[in-house]
């Protein structure tokens, strides 16, 4: 598994403060973002875990993934969550020429229109795989109305070298006001996932936190 850091540093946010890693809050409001989905049993595990704190949060869908399982992705903005584009195939933004990862944001887009009738332009955030882009594609992308969210917090819930604890202590040790926090309704992050989010729920509700979905 190659390094990554659990906590964006002050200085990438303020290198890239064209994109959004958290929110200034005085007040305990806590952003929990899921990406990779819609899976089935997993996604739906993940609602359902939300809904017994009243929690909303926000999904970045692949849009193959919305194709396979719109009926997911319709629950998904019924139970008002907030949705994200998260390009139509997972795609690698370093490894990927810009005209190609443009062309695979906007076949994404396409199954949001088809199964949401949402219009593009209510489609306004975008997260990056494996948070990989060019400045290029940045721009270009933020041309097209889209607000590129990144994070503050990395669960690595993805990580199959940790242990479920460390998982959790990823969090826990790194939350601030308004942090923005990275799960995957994933097969492969779904054995961390259920350990942790449930804890983290029950935890900071307890201390008095609200957990927001990001705006459009």
């Amino acid at each position: 598994m190659k390094p990554y850091f659990i906590k964006t540093s002050s200085l990438l946010k303020f290198i890239f403060r064209n994109w959004v890693w958290s929110y200034a809050s005085k007040k305990n409001v806590l952003y929990l973002t899921f990406d990779d989905g819609p899976t089935p049993e997993i996604t739906e595990w993940t609602l359902n875990e939300l809904a017994k704190y009243k929690a909303k949060a926000t999904f970045f869908c692949i849009g193959k993934n919305i194709g396979e399982h719109p009926e997911i992705f319709q629950k998904i903005i019924e139970e008002k969550h907030t949705v994200g584009n998260h390009t139509n195939n997972h795609l690698n933004g370093w490894k990927t020429k810009t005209e190609i990862y443009l062309e695979n944001i906007e076949e994404s887009e396409k199954y949001f229109t088809q199964y949401l009738k949402l219009k593009t332009k209510n489609l306004k955030l975008f997260r990056p795989p494996y948070g990989k882009i060019t400045l290029s594609q940045s721009r270009k992308i933020r041309k097209k109305g889209y607000k590129i969210i990144m994070w503050d917090v990395l669960s690595a819930d993805f990580d199959t070298t940790i242990s479920n604890e460390n998982c959790l202590e990823n969090v826990i040790r790194n939350i601030q006001n308004g942090s923005i926090i990275v799960f995957h309704d994933s097969v492969k992050a779904s054995e961390k996932l259920k350990f942790v989010l449930p804890k983290v729920l029950e935890y900071y509700s307890y201390h008095g936190f609200i957990f927001k979905s990001i705006d459009y």
